[in-house]
């Protein structure tokens, strides 16, 4: 019996281990943030610093205000620049 209730309680942990939310998914294409009241009103600082990172710009695309999903963004070549001749140089 009490193996049974250590796996059950094992599980359960997984299960809620495995709900939670990314607070940030991106990418040199874009990205996604976790919604949230303060990421909501930070939104356009979060995925500005997170193109800049590659040298674009961003475009918020959709905002769904409800707790668990999610702000997604767009990162894009700014007009004029020709991202074949750039270099872009990054810190590792």
């Amino acid at each position: 019996m009490r193996m049974w209730l250590t796996w059950a309680v094992l599980a359960g942990a997984m299960a809620l281990g495995a709900c939670s939310v990314p607070p940030l998914r991106d990418n040199d294409t874009g990205g996604i943030i976790a919604w949230s009241p303060e990421a909501h009103a930070r939104r356009h600082a979060i995925a500005a610093e997170e193109c800049a990172r590659y040298g674009k710009q961003h475009r918020i695309t959709s905002v769904h205000p409800r707790y668990g999903d999610y702000i997604a963004f767009a990162c894009y070549w700014p007009r004029g620049v020709d991202p074949h001749r750039l270099i872009v140089r990054r810190s590792y």
